[in-house]
């Protein structure tokens, strides 16, 4: 079944996304697009929000489901609300993220729970028995 879909001026929603790199790149070139297509937001922005959703995708494609004989999947909701200029992001997976690092991280490994903390105004990770959510928010978003 391909995944659910909807693009417009309040929300950006994929369900179902196959958990791997290629449906990221794919969903994170479509969020770009919505990005440009209905808000007002100058490229470095627009890169700071892509790059911190990217993040929580691709944590998502290669920790949540490393332990299962099976492929999963992700979903990316995205809300805005007008009224407060505030732009949402909930990335949700039914698998398990590997523990944080607490200790300095490699070179190479370890920074995109730092880079979303720091390229959002709102970041958290919420993990359960049925998965982990990631939620993101902006603000001072205002629409074109």
């Amino acid at each position: 079944m391909p995944p659910a879909e909807v693009a417009n001026a309040e929300r950006f929603e994929r369900f179902g996304l196959a958990a791997d790199a290629g449906a990221v790149a794919r969903v994170r070139r479509e969020f770009t697009e919505w990005l440009r297509q209905f808000f007002a937001i100058d490229d470095v922005r627009c890169s700071d929000i892509v790059l911190a959703i990217n993040e929580a995708l691709a944590n998502a494609a290669e920790f949540a489901y490393r332990l299962s004989d099976r492929p999963g999947t992700i979903d990316i909701q995205a809300t805005y609300d007008a009224e407060e200029q505030t732009l949402e992001v909930c990335i949700e997976d039914r698998g398990t993220w590997r523990k944080r690092q607490i200790e300095p991280a490699p070179r190479t490994r370890g920074r995109g729970i730092p880079l979303m903390e720091t390229l959002s105004d709102y970041a958290t990770i919420e993990p359960s028995t049925s998965g982990t959510t990631v939620k993101l928010e902006w603000r001072g978003i205002s629409r074109i």
